[in-house]
């Protein structure tokens, strides 16, 4: 790894993810994304030889993209195998990919980019892992992810306790993410946001739907000791407060964040070189150009 923060306990998540396969794994979220993520790579038409899908927690991705057959040849990594039912996924981290420099057609994702430390180093060695003119699709959590939790628990903390820890992860920006990919050498990066609003009876079912996706505080900074039963309630009551809906249901906001990008090839649709136009942006505007450091007069 660069020398990247390191914020999440990466070896907390896989504990976490492990219990959660031992009682009653929630994969909605997972299974929604894997569905929209199929459907976009439908939307290419193209047909690729070897692809790789990088850290997705389940199966479904890949189960999806062989009933389509969009890939001829299907690896998956995970720090969990254990967690894909014999699928003959590789035991490997999203931060040390185990694939050859232009070894891959395609490269995709479904809601495991979020957790990397070194997000820009992962996407740099998805980068060199594509062929030229080799395409990696992901979705990531990000943007306001979470916002009422985040801002129920501190408010309560704050009340209660005088001070707020980390209890909800900091999620990327999409315009960061932008920025990321063209930092990683891809051609043509696109970033959009697809924003989910689900709906919850308590905070506690919210609560309990991460702890089945195992997605509850991974944060290296989080405090160790036990929430006080105080704060826990007050948080309740602050979320109930601020973020119900007429019926008295309670809004979960998941932010997901799509990135797609291609390894450069010359086919690729080229920026024009600086005076190459043929004609002026003025003209299109219907208005009149002037000369730089000349006003137009109007105030």
């Amino acid at each position: 790894m660069s020398g990247s923060p390191v914020l999440f306990d990466r070896s907390l998540l896989r504990r976490r993810r492990l219990r959660a396969l031992r009682g009653e794994p929630v994969t909605f979220l997972l299974n929604h994304v894997a569905t929209d993520l199929v459907e976009r790579l439908g939307v290419v038409k193209r047909s690729f030889a070897v692809a790789a899908d990088i850290g997705t927690p389940t199966s479904e991705l890949r189960d999806l993209m062989r009933q389509q057959k969009l890939a001829e040849t299907i690896i998956g990594i995970d720090t969990l195998p254990a967690a894909h039912d014999g699928d003959g996924v590789i035991a490997a981290d999203e931060e040390a990919l185990p694939f050859a420099d232009g070894s891959l057609d395609l490269a995709v994702s479904a809601l495991a980019l979020q957790w990397v430390n070194d997000l820009p180093g992962a996407l740099a060695q998805i980068r060199r892992a594509l062929k030229p003119d080799g395409l990696f699709l992901a979705a990531l959590l990000g943007g306001e992810t979470l916002t009422e939790l985040r801002q129920s628990f501190a408010a309560a903390e704050a009340e209660i306790e005088g001070g707020v820890s980390p209890r909800v992860a900091p999620f990327a920006d999409m315009r960061d993410i932008g920025a990321l990919l063209q930092r990683a050498g891809f051609a043509l990066p696109v970033v959009d946001v697809d924003r989910l609003t689900v709906r919850y009876d308590t905070p506690f079912g919210l609560m309990q739907d991460l702890r089945g996706m195992g997605a509850t505080n991974l944060l290296v900074e989080r405090r160790r000791t036990p929430l006080k039963r105080a704060t826990l309630h007050r948080m309740t009551q602050i979320y109930a407060e601020r973020f119900n809906d007429p019926d008295g249901r309670l809004r979960a906001t998941f932010d997901i964040v799509w990135l797609s990008g291609w390894a450069p090839h010359e086919s690729q649709q080229q920026p024009l070189r600086p005076g190459s136009a043929k004609a002026r942006l003025a003209d299109a505007l219907r208005t009149t150009e002037f000369p730089a450091g000349e006003k137009s007069g109007r105030h």
